[in-house]
């Protein structure tokens, strides 16, 4: 809500404003002290009601120590629209091909209408030169389209605090991981989600709050100054109270980034992920910008998140017009990939055919 403004008010005597003004400068001189203090001696805790790392008074009218960053527009932040994977790292175009291979056409087509859209590459995998690799090729295939890339870096400690997504780096690895992964990207003016659920599940995880917080802080600045695009882990609409999302936002640095990312890897239409998206920018200040992971939201949300039934594939990804926050509509996560080991599905991250296939039956329509 904005700050109420001090028009309307009446003009007292000379003595009375000499009063005054003697009054507030004494307030000023015990404000400005206690804004230093706080400012130099920032401790956060898991509520995020600091900012790490950002210890520089502002004059901009937000809080001090909020470093707010300039938003690009949709179109500066996806240069040339969304560009495709290469067919080795698009599992649904690999399995196109083999069902092609093996006569079986039908198939192929189906599969095809998830392997021809553009599709974020996830980055998973420990090993620093294996990310390295896979950044390379997506980043040349990107080069050859003249369109962006788009990653999710995915492999921070305790990911998924242990559920079906579980692994991640070492705790003394995760950092050394995210700086690798940048100098590969470097200039190539890549998006970047940075690991979903990380804040999110705070919620439900409470031992991965304060450090959890600072690992995303350092990380937005190993991001930061590369000419790449980040967005950190905004949930969704159904999971944290936008107050405290917004606070934890804050000590992960997303003023220093384009914004958050909602819905990924989940099902809420577009419609009310939006309104929850432009409440938690509104809550956060400074005026951040989302994308909206519509990959699998065709049918809305089906009562779980965990590979519900009757899901279908969301509209096209796009970039949009960008005259709102509203930066992108994405596929983040890669229609028919499971969720983990529930409604019969095989281990979080592999291929499951079947739901592929239901995915792109019951998609929405445009």
């Amino acid at each position: 809500m904005p700050e109420q403004g001090t028009r309307g008010r009446t003009r007292g005597s000379g003595r009375r404003q000499w009063a005054v003004l003697a009054v507030g400068a004494v307030v000023a001189v015990a404000v400005g002290g206690l804004v230093l203090s706080t400012v130099s001696g920032s401790d956060d805790g898991p509520d995020g009601t600091g900012t790490p790392g950002a210890t520089t008074t502002r004059s901009n009218g937000v809080e001090p120590g909020r470093a707010i960053a300039e938003r690009e527009s949709a179109a500066a932040a996806f240069p040339g629209g969304l560009a495709h994977q290469p067919d080795q790292d698009g599992q649904a175009a690999r399995r196109a091909a083999a069902a092609r291979a093996d006569g079986e056409r039908a198939t192929a087509e189906q599969i095809d209408v998830i392997a021809d859209q553009p599709v974020a590459t996830w980055l998973t995998n420990p090993s620093e030169s294996v990310t390295r690799q896979v950044v390379r090729r997506v980043v040349r295939g990107a080069e050859q389209q003249h369109r962006t890339p788009v990653f999710v870096l995915y492999a921070i400690p305790d990911r998924d605090c242990g559920s079906y997504s579980a692994g991640g780096t070492a705790e003394d690895a995760y950092l050394p991981w995210v700086r690798s992964a940048v100098r590969e990207m470097a200039g190539s003016h890549a998006v970047v989600l940075v690991e979903p659920d990380s804040i999110a599940q705070i919620h439900v995880c409470e031992r991965l709050g304060r450090e959890r917080l600072r690992l995303l802080d350092r990380a937005v600045d190993e991001l930061a100054g590369h000419g790449l695009t980040v967005y950190l882990d905004g949930g969704n609409e159904d999971r944290v109270p936008v107050t405290e999302m917004a606070r934890w936002l804050r000590a992960a640095g997303v003023d220093r980034t384009q914004g958050f990312a909602t819905n990924v890897s989940n099902f809420y239409r577009v419609d009310t992920e939006r309104a929850y998206a432009d409440r938690l920018a509104d809550a956060i200040g400074g005026d951040p910008h989302f994308v909206i992971d519509v990959s699998r939201n065709g049918q809305g949300w089906r009562g779980t998140w965990c590979n519900p039934e009757g899901a279908g594939l969301g509209q096209a990804p796009h970039v949009t017009a960008g005259s709102t926050r509203l930066d992108a509509l994405l596929w983040v996560k890669t229609p028919g990939l499971s969720d983990g080991t529930c409604n019969g599905g095989p281990a979080a991250g592999q291929w499951w055919e079947s739901y592929a296939l239901a995915l792109v039956e019951h998609r929405q329509r445009d």
